[in-house]
């Protein structure tokens, strides 16, 4: 996990020591701001920027009056049961975007063929966010009547409630519930059960109990219930509060789940999370992992993903690739749409370690510490009609001498081998980028491959010849030779970058945003490659740096540029300009077009 996050980053610094004098110290600072109104300041600096030029846009682009997120209040930076903005403050907002109606709030998306049918139809980034559901109450109340048939759950200790009844429907009386004093004394539903909240009910773990909802029932639906307070402070590392086990065939939405331990929420194959406040929880937002392998087939639609990673993993781990407002690890086929990713610690999404058939279709970046988005030793994506604005400006000072970027790609493109949609051309396109500590970086880590000692994600190997590649015979003795050392490594290839938008006024970043810093950069490089410990790797000197830049098919082009974006190529630390990353040797971006 997390090839350059932190630690790993070090790693590579540390090989590069030729290039560079004395040990680079990595460490990400606390995040600073006070969300939302922070953000803010910057959008109205930043629109009335843009308003000032009149910078040509590509197909699909959101045009010169782009604007930033609407006013929000302020996302809080610590644990606490006040972690949802005013009721007051986001029904202002509501009536100014396109956040849902009490009418629309009754009815989510509830499968994987509307959502895609819904994302066929966007046409351009949003300007807005999509999904503004902390403390709307538009979308977030429950109904105030008992449902015909329902089993009321009344407000106090239901400790000794009788949740398991198969099939049954639940109704959380208004007030708060609670589930007793034992650590364990957790919800165990049974197949087909559905959990609704009354208008204000809340599920407090009070920090006793460890989860909210376990086991691996499936089936199961929660909709219209705050989930607050479980896990103590700094516990629950990869674990989660709702579905916990990863069950499958559960079904989150309306809902509001805050400041808990680990991950607020895990997914599990055919897992819907939609139309939720997902904020201040200790680890991730969310974690799509299961103990018992792949998971399949996720949506993420109408989601608010907001101020994760309070603990601070990064910095109280050392770099452990571990936070973040949300991650997905060895996943097939997701859908992620309308979502809201904003004032997160760390990476705001996060697919890492054999992901594969992904969709991030009309999501709002925005401000998160590090890379809006990062894919990592995965494949086969499309990034498309998504806004990123102000993501890696608090992370891109502490990361010396790497450049952080918006969306950063490491290890991960397109295999037509892995059969799941897009293995032909990994597309990053029609997206538009806003005062961003760096655009798109495309990455390969010369050293990573199956069985080497910068392959953090330990165990795991390729996903391509399976049959014959595997840890064991990525050995000494077969990876010099094919198919092995075309195999035994995952690969930054067939990825195109078109027609998105790339606006950078480094006045707006700070005094930090400085070309000694990395600020304002894309790329498509690796490092040279030594032995890193392992005296039989093969990839040493140039040869993958050599083929992530010309034998790999990445490919910018059809682009608009407006800012004194700078680029790096080939190998870390080559840094070239416009006109030599367009020329005869490189080719990049030949039909794209830059203004100052």
């Amino acid at each position: 996990m997390g090839d350059l996050m932190a630690g790993q980053r070090r790693v590579v610094m540390a090989s590069l020591a030729a290039a560079t004098a004395g040990t680079v110290a990595v460490a990400l600072a606390v995040f600073g701001g006070t969300g939302g109104g922070h953000a803010n300041s910057l959008d109205a600096a930043a629109a009335a920027h843009v308003a000032t030029r009149s910078a040509p846009r590509t197909a699909g682009g959101a045009g010169p009056d782009m604007v930033g997120s609407p006013q929000r209040a302020s996302v809080p930076g610590s644990s606490s049961a006040a972690a949802v903005n005013s009721p007051a403050a986001a029904s202002s907002s509501t009536s100014a975007t396109s956040s849902p109606s009490a009418a629309a709030a009754s009815a989510p998306t509830e499968s994987f063929t509307q959502a895609q049918a819904a994302a066929s139809t966007v046409t351009g980034p949003p300007t807005k966010a999509p999904a503004l559901i902390c403390g709307n109450k538009n979308v977030l109340t429950g109904p105030a009547q008992q449902p015909k048939g329902s089993i009321r759950v009344p407000a106090g200790s239901n400790a000794n409630f009788n949740f398991r009844r198969g099939g049954k429907t639940y109704w959380f009386a208004p007030g708060v519930h609670t589930l007793g004093n034992g650590e364990f004394n957790n919800i165990d539903p049974q197949n087909g059960e559905t959990f609704i909240g009354g208008p204000g009910a809340i599920l407090d773990g009070m920090h006793k109990q460890d989860s909210a909802f376990d086991d691996t029932a499936t089936h199961i639906t929660i909709k219209y219930l705050t989930i607050r307070n479980f896990g103590t402070w700094g516990g629950g590392q990869q674990q989660g509060v709702v579905n916990k086990d990863s069950g499958s065939y559960w079904t989150i939405t309306h809902s509001a789940i805050i400041a808990n331990a680990g991950a607020g929420v895990m997914l599990g194959n055919n897992n819907i999370l939609s139309w939720n406040c997902i904020q201040a929880n200790q680890q991730y937002g969310f974690n799509a992992y299961s103990n018992n392998g792949t998971v399949r087939n996720i949506l993420l639609d109408h989601n608010e993903i907001a101020g994760n990673d309070t603990w601070n993993y990064e910095v109280k781990e050392n770099g452990c690739g571990c936070s973040g407002g949300g991650k997905f690890w060895n996943v097939i086929n997701a859908i992620v749409t309308n979502n809201w990713i904003v004032n997160n610690r760390s990476v705001g999404l996060w697919a890492d370690t054999n992901n594969a058939g992904f969709e991030f279709v009309n999501n709002y970046f925005q401000n998160n510490q590090d890379s809006g988005l990062m894919y990592e030793i995965s494949y086969n994506a499309l990034i498309q009609y998504n806004t990123f604005n102000h993501n890696a400006v608090s992370g891109g000072p502490a990361n010396a001498g790497f450049p952080e970027s918006a969306i950063y790609i490491s290890e991960s493109g397109s295999d037509p081998r892995v059969h799941t949609k897009y293995a032909n051309q990994f597309l990053i396109a029609n997206n538009d980028f806003l005062n961003n500590w760096g655009g798109v970086i495309l990455w390969e880590n010369a050293n990573r491959f199956c069985n080497s000692p910068n392959n953090s994600s330990t165990g795991y190997c390729t996903m391509v010849n399976s049959k014959v590649v595997k840890l064991r015979t990525c050995n000494a003795a077969n990876i010099s030779h094919q198919p092995y050392i075309s195999d035994c490594r995952w690969k930054t290839q067939n990825i195109l970058v078109e027609h998105n938008v790339f606006d950078f006024n480094p006045a707006l970043i700070g005094k930090s945003c400085t070309v000694a810093n990395n600020c304002g950069f894309q790329g498509v490089f690796s490092q040279y490659g030594g032995s890193d410990g392992v005296s039989w790797n093969p990839y040493q000197g140039d040869l993958v740096p050599n083929h992530i830049t010309f034998n790999q098919n990445n490919h910018f082009t059809a682009n608009t540029y407006a800012g004194p974006w700078r680029f790096f190529i080939w190998q870390l630390g080559t840094r070239v300009s416009w006109n030599q990353w367009r020329g005869s040797k490189y080719k990049e971006d030949k039909t794209s077009t830059m203004k100052a």
